[in-house]
């Protein structure tokens, strides 16, 4: 764009992509070959999932995240759709959750186990029978817990609430029925009370996510949307899809009026569908073309120009679909602010890709990590239903600052997923037999929570989901990771020293000077 300044201060303006090592990919992965334009992959701090092709009804692939390298070709699957499995998204407040949508017009809901999958998954937590065609779509509420979002080939939007004690739920609490076409996607806004979707009738709808009335729709000639987004923290959404001769665009919309677009870049002619991705924390926006191997980026803000172009990441491997990992699972030391997990249909491969920004420190760095949307739900589904809104409960990134969670609250969780069936799943501290007596020997021997939740991570690894290395080149990637943990611990220690010493200096020259003043 010819109005872009040639230089802008940024803190993100050299943001890299660093694509993983071999080792760290996940190789012989059969990748659906669905022509769906959904990202087939979902990702969470625990586990890694993506829909697969198989013959004889839809599955997909559930592997802990730690276990790269070669996958086995016979790795158990859940497998309980009878049509091709078409979207798959986790639960944002609990691990274990998942929930999946099939040709064969329902949407399921799956227990995943502790270690991850190591039988073949047929029978669902929960069920969701409504939809009287193909289901193609759905989403998590933001900031609710337990409250699903579904639409499918029959053009209802369908809002379930999973709470109610039944396997099997047919009625929905909710059915939004405004779109005369299929709906291609859809967006929430921060705290959940407005639905954007775009839809194959090229018109974008921002409507109320409880009851489903339109507040604004877009009804421009001149740009086809196939792909929209809000973008939360500056009242405006982003759409991708092509103009009218055909080439591959972008435009950006003012929240409160869908009239016109308040900006339109082309970005080129190719074909395939752009996914977008956005970061609220960063305010960074980031493209992938579907069958492409570059991803653009850039930074939104609320004045014009809006949108500020940073870079191009390049690869001659061409992605399918894109999974994103929450901000909760970053490498923070490293500096990452965002992690993709690229499907690579040409090699059965996925391979992690992390935005980096560059610094030289290997310490935290608060500016480019503000208080981001954590794991708990701000609202029950009962609130959310009467007519509750709000935003989502934030937490920290620093190391150290979130205590690790104690097993008591880990069977909470569990139970409030299925009270009426026993569970048995360890959380962070599972491997404690008696929580009570390990609570008061740690308080007498003066070991924190804190202390002990990094005991149970090794370098960022749940010990629990962690196996015996295999093979000698996973054995020598443990080994690195370890001697690259043993390092940071290492200078952790010795900034602690310093600090020690600069306090002893301190209080010794408080003394000193009262027993100056005093004489």
């Amino acid at each position: 764009m010819s109005w872009r300044p040639q230089y802008r201060s940024s803190k993100f303006r050299h943001v890299f992509g660093k694509a993983a090592t071999k080792e760290s990919c996940y190789d012989g992965v059969p990748i659906t070959r669905s022509v769906q334009d959904n990202n087939f992959c979902t990702v969470n701090p625990r586990f890694l999932a993506v829909i697969t092709e198989c013959a004889g009804g839809g599955a997909f692939l559930v592997l802990s995240l730690h276990h790269t390298g070669k996958v086995d070709p016979h790795h158990p699957r859940v497998s309980g759709h009878r049509g091709n499995v078409l979207d798959i998204k986790w639960n944002p407040f609990n691990d274990y959750c998942i929930a999946s949508c099939s040709e064969d017009t329902t949407v399921k809901v799956w227990e995943i186990p502790p270690h991850g999958v190591l039988k073949t998954l047929t029978v669902a937590w929960k069920e969701l029978q409504g939809h009287s065609r193909r289901v193609g779509l759905i989403e998590w509420h933001p900031t609710a817990k337990n409250i699903l979002f579904s639409t499918g080939y029959d053009y209802q939007v369908m809002i379930w609430n999973l709470d109610c004690p039944e396997q099997v739920i047919k009625n929905p609490v909710r059915t939004i029925s405004h779109h005369t076409d299929v709906v291609l996607s859809m967006s929430f806004n921060t705290d959940g009370s407005l639905l954007a979707t775009s839809c194959k009738d090229r018109k974008v709808r921002l409507m109320e996510a409880r009851s489903g009335n339109i507040l604004q729709e877009t009804n421009s000639k001149a740009h086809k949307a196939s792909k929209v987004l809000i973008l939360g923290n500056v009242k405006m959404l982003l759409t991708t899809g092509t103009s009218r001769w055909n080439e591959r665009q972008i435009a950006l919309w003012d929240q409160d009026d869908l009239s016109v677009p308040l900006l339109e870049e082309n970005l080129d002619g190719s074909s395939g569908v752009l996914f977008p991705f956005y970061d609220p924390d960063t305010h960074m926006l980031y493209i992938a073309g579907k069958g492409d191997g570059n991803m653009r980026y850039y930074e939104i803000s609320s004045e014009k120009p809006y949108i500020h172009y940073l870079t191009e990441y390049r690869s001659n491997l061409p992605q399918k679909g894109m999974g994103v990992m929450p901000k909760r699972g970053l490498d923070v030391n490293s500096c990452e602010v965002f992690r993709f997990y690229k499907l690579v249909t040409i090699k059965s491969l996925i391979e992690p890709l992390s935005m980096i920004v560059p610094r030289r420190s290997e310490s935290y760095q608060e500016d480019i990590y503000p208080m981001t949307a954590g794991n708990k739900p701000a609202v029950t589904a009962e609130e959310w239903l009467s007519g509750v809104n709000k935003g989502p409960v934030l937490m920290s990134l620093k190391p150290g600052s979130q205590l690790a969670e104690s097993y008591s609250e880990t069977k909470a969780a569990e139970s409030s997923l299925d009270p009426g069936r026993p569970q048995s799943r360890p959380g962070m501290l599972a491997i404690i037999q008696d929580e009570r007596g390990a609570k008061e020997s740690r308080e007498d021997s003066g070991i924190t929570e804190d202390a002990l939740s990094r005991t149970s991570v090794s370098n960022g690894e749940d010990l629990a989901l962690c196996s015996p290395p295999r093979t000698e080149s996973e054995l020598r990637l443990k080994f690195h990771k370890q001697q690259e943990e043993i390092r940071r611990l290492r200078e952790l220690v010795g900034q602690r020293d310093v600090r020690i010493k600069q306090l002893e200096l301190e209080i010794k020259n408080m003394k000193n000077s009262q027993s100056q003043s005093s004489l």
